[in-house]
C-alpha cells in the first residue's frame, strides 16, 4: 500500500511540474492556476542563496550579484515561478549594487507589504503568484514614478528580448520594438 501512495504522490509531482512549467522554467500563461513547489522541491532547484533570499527573506551582497550591473533588453521573471516582474524599460542605475526598477512590469504579480526587521519600517516586496522575497521599494527613484524597487538578483531569471517569444513571454516582445 505505501508503494502504491510513493507511486500515485511522485506521478502528482511529475504532472503538476510539467504542466505548470514550460522545459526552461517560464510558467505558463495560466498563472491563476500556479501551485507553490514544496520546500523539498525549492531546496533542490534553487541555489543555496536562491533559497536564502527568496525564501528566508534574504539580502545578497552589493555589486556582486548577477543583474546589478546587467545592459541587455529583456524582462526579470521570478525565479520560483517565472512571473513576469520587472523589465529593462524600467530598470536604471541606483548606485546602490542592486538592480533597481522605478515600476514592476505587472503590478499584479507583485506585492508589497510593510516589515519591521529594521527599526524603521521598510516596504517588502514580494511576487503575487509564488510569494518570493525579491527586495524592498523605497521613495527615492526617479521619475515618472520616484520609486527604486532594490531587487536581489538571487530572486530573479533574466529572459533577453531575443528569447521572449520561445520562453513563453510573447506579450511582452513589443517592449523592445523600435
Amino acid at each position: 500500500m505505501k508503494k502504491i501512495i510513493l507511486v500515485i504522490t511522485c506521478t502528482s509531482i511529475l504532472l503538476f511540474t510539467s504542466s505548470s512549467f514550460s522545459k526552461d522554467g517560464a510558467i505558463k500563461e495560466n498563472a491563476e492556476n500556479y501551485t507553490r513547489p514544496s520546500d523539498a522541491e525549492l531546496k533542490q532547484r534553487l541555489t543555496t542563496e536562491q533559497y536564502s533570499v527568496t525564501q528566508h527573506d534574504g539580502t545578497e551582497e552589493p555589486f556582486n550579484n548577477a543583474f546589478w550591473d546587467e545592459k541587455r533588453e529583456g524582462i526579470y521573471v521570478d525565479i520560483v515561478s517565472g512571473e513576469p516582474l520587472f523589465s529593462s524599460t524600467h530598470k536604471y542605475k541606483s548606485g546602490t549594487g542592486w538592480p533597481s526598477f522605478y515600476q514592476p512590469l505587472e503590478t499584479t504579480n507583485v506585492r508589497e507589504k510593510t516589515d519591521y526587521v529594521l527599526i524603521f519600517p521598510r516596504t517588502e516586496v514580494r511576487s503575487a503568484n509564488a510569494d518570493s522575497h525579491l527586495g524592498h521599494v523605497f521613495e527615492d527613484g526617479p521619475e515618472p514614478t520616484g520609486l527604486r524597487y532594490c531587487i536581489n538578483s538571487a530572486s530573479l531569471r533574466f529572459v533577453p528580448k531575443d528569447e521572449l517569444e520561445k520562453s513563453g513571454y510573447k506579450k511582452y516582445v513589443h517592449l523592445f520594438k523600435k
